[in-house]
């Protein structure tokens, strides 16, 4: 699906759903004698989000299913990279080298960030906006010039981020730097929506935006959620199922937004060494981790990688490489 220009990223995983893309939630349908399933899909930070809640108070659920979508819109104000007065837009905006008030939650995904960054060895940066905004993928047909992607390749952009987290104010000491948070700001955001449903007494639910999910306690059958991922090469057919309780799921692929030039797919993955697109072993990466941002990032943060250099990535967030049958 084409994106617009409008859009707060581009949607890299809607691998993973409960009613499109890569993922179905094979338990959604069941519910118990005593609870019912509460659900409701809104569109979100350019692709739709998804919050169902297992609970006997309808009255209840709501209010828990307000509370988190109201965090995702939350996170989608302060992180967005399209609005320029978001916490990310002024940084981006400013001229190189002066430092920008940011929230909490701005501060606490860029250290995050900056931690992928360094433990992936750059492969995960999140200052490669202009890379990100020359490949334009969701709207380009033809590759941009070679010059200007040599121009961004390589630059390790990432240490140019100057952080204080504890005073709030971050700052960019090169004008080629621009802050992208979409492989690790929806993690995050399904993670503030999680303790937002906890906080209101919810046990069992799941949450999905465009992909990024966090499956709350048991499905509403009881036991574990059961996420059936889609093939890459055939998305009308499952690759696996995996059951999931109180962990996250997301997929980064190359399959679902790109365009094609000259016999060659170009797709949104970027690889900041290259300054093109990933070009690896394998079309998909799927990820469980204890926390959506960790599933986010380091689905990001692995996808190419040789498996075996995925899975000591991971592992080190204590996340692990879902397996494909």
């Amino acid at each position: 699906m084409k994106r617009s220009r409008t859009d707060w990223r581009l949607t890299r995983r809607e691998l993973i759903t409960v009613s499109m893309g890569a993922f179905v939630v094979a338990s959604l349908p069941l519910a118990s004698r005593r609870r019912r399933l509460y659900r409701r899909s809104v569109p979100l930070m350019g692709t739709v989000a998804d919050v169902a809640v297992a609970h006997r108070s309808a009255a209840e659920a709501a209010t828990a299913i307000d509370a988190a979508l109201s965090e995702l819109r939350r996170i989608e104000r302060l992180m967005t990279r399209f609005d320029r007065s978001s916490d990310v837009g002024r940084l981006n905006a400013a001229p190189a080298g002066r430092p920008v008030a940011i929230s909490p939650d701005t501060a606490a995904v860029l250290t995050a960030a900056l931690g992928w960054a360094a433990r992936s060895d750059g492969k995960f940066d999140p200052c490669i906006g202009r890379l990100t905004e020359l490949w334009d993928v969701g709207n380009r047909r033809t590759p941009p010039a070679a010059a200007d992607v040599r121009a961004l390749a390589g630059r390790r952009l990432y240490r140019v981020l100057e952080l204080d987290a504890r005073a709030g104010v971050a700052a960019l000491g090169a004008a080629e730097a621009a802050v992208d948070l979409g492989g690790i700001a929806v993690g995050y955001a399904v993670d503030r929506a999680v303790l937002a449903l906890r906080e209101r007494g919810i046990r069992d639910g799941l949450i999905n935006v465009g992909g990024d999910i966090y499956a709350l306690g048991e499905a509403p059958g009881g036991g574990p959620w059961r996420v059936g991922v889609r093939a890459p090469g055939d998305l009308a057919h499952l690759a696996t199922t995996v059951e999931l309780s109180d962990e996250a799921i997301t997929t980064s692929g190359d399959y679902m937004q790109y365009f094609t030039y000259r016999g060659r797919r170009y797709h949104h993955l970027l690889d900041p060494d290259t300054g093109e697109p990933v070009r690896g072993p394998y079309h998909s990466l799927t990820v469980a981790a204890p926390s959506c941002l960790v599933a986010d990032a380091g689905a990001t943060a692995a996808f190419g990688l040789p498996r075996a250099e995925a899975e000591r990535l991971l592992a080190g967030a204590g996340a692990r490489v879902v397996d494909l049958e």
